[in-house]
C-alpha cells in the first residue's frame, strides 16, 4: 500500500530527510506489518523480529543529526511486539510518533495521545476512509505543533508559538525559545481569503494578528508578563466567506510546568496488551486445570454448615470431577484451547495455515502470539468456563433428584430460566463464530476447526449426558447431599 499510494513508494522501514536551509528533519517509517500478512483478526498485532529492530536502530542513528525526527507507522506501539530492548527504547530519540490502526476506537476516543517514559509523544490520528480525519504539525524554531482536523471544515488553524503545554517535549524540545519569543505566531488557512486573526490570552483582547507571509499571521507580544503559572491562549480566525474558526490551549513559559495526559488513553497507547493477555490466559487455565485436578484427587468432601453458595458450589465442582465423562471432557477442551490447533484454513490469500493459542504456520512462516491470546481468553470466558460452570450446576440439579421436567417445574422459574437462557445466548455466540470463521477463512477452516465447528457439535451431546445419567453413577453424590440437607 505504501509502495503504491504514497509519495515516497517504498516498502519496509525507510528514513526521509527533509532538508531546509535551517536544519535537517527526519521522518522515519516503522514498518510492523505480518510476513505473510494473515486475515482479520489476527493481524490485529504488529511484530517487529530482531532483523527489522536491527534495521530502525541504524535509521534511529542517521537520524541523530537532525534537528528532530517523527517516526511513524500503522500499529500504536502498544500493539507491537518487539524484542529487548522494544520498539519504544529505539525510537526515544523521537520528538513523536504517528500512528492509526486504534484510531478513536471508534468514536469512544476522539483524541487517543499519550507520552512514552522516555518523552515522546505518541499522536494517535482519525481514520481518513470513514471520518476523514487528518493532521497538520510544524515547528516554529523547533517546537513542535499540531492540529488534527475534519476534512472540508474551514478555516485550518494552528495555534504554532506559544505551543501547547500538554505536548511540550522538555527532552526534544528547547523550550526556554519561548521567553525569547517576540510574536505571537499562527498558521491559518482557507479556501477563502482569510479576513481577521483574533488574539486573547485569558481572556484579555490582546489585538489582531497581521499577515507575515504565506499562511503565517503574527502578533507582537511580551512573553514576560505571562511568566508565571498556566495561561490560555484563544485564537479567532474568519475568511471572506464568513466561516470562523477558534481554536485554544493552555501554555506555560516555566519548563518544569506539565500537564498529564487522559489515563485511559495512556492505558490504551502505553500498556503491552499482548503480554498482559498472555498472562491473563495462561493464568486462566492453570486456575481451571488445578481446580478439575485438585476435586479429581480429593477424597470424600465433607459439606459442613448450611448448604449455601460456596458449599454447593464445592459440592459440584467434586461432583463434576469424580465423573469420568465429564471431568476429561472438560480437562481436554481446557488443554486443547492451550496446545491444539483451534482451526485449518486459508490463512492468507491462497496458503493454507494453521492457528494455535500460541501462534499461526502458514507458507513456511511462523507468526508468533499475538491477538491469539485474546481470542483464547474470549473462548475461555464465553464459553469454555460457561460451560464447565453449566455442567456443574446441572449435576447439582441431577443430585437434588431432578430431571430436567422435574427441575424446571419445581417452580423456581426466576432461578433457572435465566440460567438455560445465558448458556443459550453464549451457545449461539459460538454458533456464529464457526459462521464467521467460515466467511473469513473459508470451508476447510469450518469443517477443520475443533475449538470452533467440533466444539459446538459436542457440547449439545455433552449436556444431553448430564440430564440422562444413571442415577446409580449418582447415588452416592445424591444420598450424601441429601443427607446434608437434612441434618
Amino acid at each position: 500500500m505504501n509502495g503504491k499510494y504514497s509519495a515516497i513508494r517504498r516498502d519496509g522501514s525507510f528514513h526521509h530527510v527533509h532538508s531546509t536551509p535551517f536544519g535537517n528533519y527526519s521522518f522515519i517509517s516503522v514498518d510492523a506489518t505480518l510476513h505473510p500478512g494473515p486475515k482479520r483478526p489476527y493481524n490485529f498485532f504488529g511484530i517487529l523480529d530482531e532483523k527489522r529492530m536491527e534495521e530502525l536502530l541504524l535509521l534511529a542513528k542517521e537520524s541523530g543529526r537532525s534537528n528532530h525526527s517523527i517516526w511513524f507507522g500503522h500499529y500504536p506501539t502498544s500493539t507491537i511486539l518487539s524484542p529487548s530492548p522494544g520498539i519504544r527504547s529505539i525510537m526515544s530519540s523521537a520528538t513523536a510518533y504517528f500512528c492509526g490502526h486504534l484510531h478513536t476506537l471508534g468514536g469512544l476516543m476522539p483524541v487517543l495521545h499519550a507520552r512514552h517514559f522516555q518523552g515522546t509523544l505518541e499522536l494517535e490520528v482519525g481514520d481518513w476512509k470513514n471520518n476523514r480525519r487528518y493532521r497538520i504539525f510544524a515547528f516554529d524554531h523547533d517546537l513542535f505543533s499540531f492540529a488534527d482536523l475534519i476534512f472540508g471544515e474551514w478555516p485550518v488553524v494552528l495555534i504554532t508559538n506559544p505551543k501547547s503545554l500538554l505536548y511540550s517535549c522538555p527532552k526534544h524540545e528547547p523550550l526556554e525559545r519561548l521567553l525569547q519569543s517576540t510574536h505571537i505566531r499562527i498558521l491559518a488557512f482557507s479556501l477563502s481569503s482569510i479576513t481577521s486573526v483574533t488574539v486573547e490570552i485569558d481572556g484579555v483582547h490582546l489585538g489582531q494578528a497581521v499577515h507575515s507571509s504565506g499562511p503565517i499571521f503574527t502578533l507582537k507580544w511580551n512573553p514576560r508578563n505571562y511568566s508565571d503559572g498556566t495561561h490560555n491562549i484563544e485564537v479567532i480566525v474568519r475568511d471572506s466567506a464568513g466561516r470562523s474558526k477558534s481554536v485554544h490551549h493552555i501554555f506555560s513559559l516555566q519548563e518544569d510546568n506539565q500537564l498529564r495526559f487522559d489515563l485511559l488513553a495512556s492505558f490504551v497507547l502505553l500498556t503491552d496488551h499482548c503480554t498482559v493477555a498472555r498472562v491473563l490466559f495462561v493464568m486462566i487455565v492453570l486456575i481451571q486445570l488445578s481446580i478439575l485436578i485438585i476435586f479429581r484427587h480429593r477424597g470424600y468432601l465433607e459439606l459442613k454448615g448450611p448448604p449455601g453458595f460456596l458449599n454447593l458450589t464445592s459440592f459440584s465442582l467434586h461432583v463434576l470431577s469424580k465423573i469420568n465423562i465429564f471431568y476429561y471432557s472438560v480437562l481436554l477442551l481446557t488443554l486443547y484451547t492451550v496446545l491444539g490447533p483451534w482451526f485449518f484454513g486459508e490463512i492468507t490469500e491462497g496458503k493454507i495455515g494453521c492457528c494455535f493459542s500460541f501462534g499461526i504456520f502458514v507458507d513456511g512462516h511462523f507468526l508468533q502470539g499475538s491477538i491469539t491470546f485474546i481470542v483464547g481468553l474470549l473462548q475461555l470466558a464465553f464459553f469454555n468456563i460457561p460451560l464447565m460452570t453449566y455442567l456443574c450446576w446441572s449435576l447439582l440439579q441431577r443430585c437434588f433428584g431432578h430431571n430436567f421436567k422435574s427441575h424446571i417445574h419445581q417452580g423456581k422459574y426466576l432461578k433457572i430460566i435465566p440460567v438455560h437462557l445465558l448458556m443459550l445466548l453464549l451457545y449461539i455466540w459460538q454458533i456464529y463464530s464457526c459462521y464467521s470463521l467460515h466467511m473469513t477463512y473459508g470451508t476447510l477452516a469450518f469443517f477443520f476447526s475443533p475449538l470452533r465447528t467440533w466444539l459446538t457439535l459436542l457440547t449439545p451431546l455433552l449436556i444431553y449426558r448430564v440430564w440422562t445419567l444413571n442415577s446409580k453413577e449418582l447415588g452416592t453424590f445424591t444420598t450424601q447431599l441429601k443427607s446434608h440437607l437434612s441434618s
